[in-house]
Formats: C-alpha cells, sequence, structure tokens
C-alpha cells in the first residue's frame, strides 16, 4: 500500500523482574525492581522489509539488564540504575537513537526482631511504590526523568469538609462540614535539567523520601477545604523544597466512605453521630493537576 508508512516504532521487553541482594557482611539489602526496557531508531526495515539485522533481540534486552543488575553498584537507586542501562544501549548499539526505561520498585522494608532491625529479614507493609521512567536520546545525550509513588493509599477520619460548590438543578450532593478523606496517591514530577552529567548527581533517593513526606504532611495536617485545595498545598511545598523539579503531577481519586442509613432502626447515623460507614467502590471523585514553575513554562 503505497499510501501508508510506518510513523513511529518501539519495541525491547517489558515485565523483567529482578531481585538484587547487596551483602555488607552479615547485614544485607534487597532491591525489587519490574523494570521495561525500549528502543527506537533506524528499525524500520524489519517492519516493513522483514529485515532483522536491525533487531536487537528483545532476549537482549533482557540479559543486558539482568547483567547490568549484577554489575551495578546502584540498582536501589532506580533513576540512576535507568541510566546506566539507557547510557549502555546507546553505546552498545549505533544504529538506536533512543532507549526508554520505565522501572517500578516494589517495597520491601527491613524486619523489627526483639525490637532491633533484622539484617537479611523484611516485610511488605505496603502496596505503594517507587516509579521513574527514563527517555536517553543520542542527539544531544539528552534526558528526561520522571518520577513518582503509586498506589499510596491514605485515609484520614476527619479535618476534611465539602461545602460551598456550584448548585444547580442536577445537584443532589449535600454540604458537609466534617467528613472522612480517602485517596490513593498518584504522584509524579519531572527533572528540570536534561543533562546527563548533571542528572547522574541528582539525589533521587532523597527528593523521592522527601515528596513522600510532604504528601503524608500535608493531607494529614491541612484542615481539608477539598481535595483540589489540598493537591495544590502539596505541589506548591516541593516545588518551593526541590529546584531540581520542574513540574509535579497528582492524581487522586476521592474514595468515598458513606454514613450508613439507620434511621429504621431509630439511630441516629448522621453529623456528629455519624459513626458508621459504608466503603464504596465506584463511582468515586478523580482530582487531578499539574503545578509548574511559571518560568518552566512553555
Amino acid at each position: 500500500m503505497s499510501n501508508v508508512y510506518l510513523k513511529h516504532a518501539r519495541y525491547g521487553k517489558d515485565l523483567v523482574r529482578i531481585m538484587r541482594v547487596y551483602k555488607e557482611g552479615s547485614v544485607q539489602h534487597c532491591t525489587e525492581l519490574t523494570v521495561r526496557l525500549l528502543l527506537e531508531g533506524d528499525i524500520e526495515t524489519s517492519y516493513t522489509k522483514a529485515d532483522n539485522s536491525v533487531i536487537v533481540a528483545t532476549d537482549t534486552c533482557k540479559n543486558t539488564v539482568n547483567i547490568l543488575a549484577k554489575r551495578s553498584d546502584n540498582v536501589d537507586n532506580i533513576e540512576v540504575f535507568a541510566q546506566e542501562i539507557t547510557s549502555h544501549m546507546l553505546k552498545q548499539y549505533g544504529h538506536i537513537s533512543g532507549a526508554f526505561v520505565d522501572i517500578i520498585k516494589h517495597k520491601w522494608t527491613r524486619l523489627l526482631v526483639d525490637g532491633k532491625p533484622h539484617p537479611h529479614s523484611f516485610v511488605r507493609d505496603g502496596e505503594d511504590v517507587q516509579t521513574t521512567s527514563v527517555q536517553h536520546y543520542r542527539a544531544g545525550d539528552q534526558i528526561n526523568i520522571t518520577s513518582g509513588l503509586d498506589k499510596l493509599l491514605v485515609l484520614k477520619t476527619t479535618g476534611s469538609a465539602f461545602h460551598g460548590f456550584y448548585k444547580d438543578e442536577y445537584t443532589t450532593l449535600v454540604p458537609t462540614w466534617d467528613r472522612i478523606f480517602s485517596t490513593a496517591v498518584d504522584a509524579k514530577w519531572t527533572f528540570t535539567s536534561k543533562s546527563a552529567e548533571t542528572l547522574r548527581h541528582v539525589d533521587f533517593k532523597a527528593i523521592h523520601a522527601g515528596v513522600r513526606q510532604i504528601t503524608c504532611d500535608t493531607f494529614a495536617k491541612d484542615d481539608s477545604a477539598s481535595v483540589q485545595a489540598t493537591l495544590y498545598l502539596m505541589q506548591q511545598q516541593i516545588l518551593a523544597k526541590y529546584p531540581q523539579i520542574a513540574e509535579v503531577s497528582y492524581s487522586l481519586p476521592n474514595k468515598h466512605y458513606v454514613g450508613i442509613d439507620l434511621s429504621k432502626f431509630d439511630i441516629d447515623n448522621t453529623g456528629k453521630n455519624a459513626a458508621v460507614y459504608h466503603p464504596q467502590a465506584d463511582p468515586s471523585g478523580l482530582i487531578t493537576a499539574v503545578a509548574a514553575r511559571k518560568e518552566s513554562k512553555l
């Protein structure tokens, strides 16, 4: 078909699972990752001409990730480890113009046994994960990094209200001055620098820990007028504290807990007397926003 062309193509290996153990005497550390590695470049003929000579096999991509994990001291520092992978691919394969790595870091927390950290035992004490997406282009050695935290489930039983909202003939929601506020945090932040040399020296782990702390502290302390207002307060604090970050986004589903009607039993479970709630799976509100410094606007 002469009127059809290959507009864009990437390929690689997804769902590469790694458990990396580091040993320091009797103390051991572990990091579990799920890695995606995709490539683009002069690979068009593999699609259009059935020419496999330009394909770096996806199995080779998997093996590369595993070998670099064995050799690297930075598997726990996923932004740095991702850059090690992308740099290797661009150095190894001259016809590849871009390498793209997405990493999920799964949570393992050292167990406390008899009140002390155990040297080699861990527990998954939450489903929240750390993420990063690294795009590395040969042209200009340019790197784009977006990191994040996801599936961080938080809840507070008071300190949240919602009133004064727009009303029309379709509005049935009753204003409230005290409600349960729960959400599963999905936050992402993009780094300002695109320089490979600069990005290799950013303290990514400290920034991730700081963003998580700001998120949790603000959620707990803010006398929330709305999810929107609390979300923006988190963004303001992150951008104020970390000049390395160009913009930060949040996606916060509002996980509703609805007071159960017990009036048929002559029991008041409303207002200040509310104590029993039904966790409502769906539908749920979804509040999203991206905040950036004015000088970083395009």
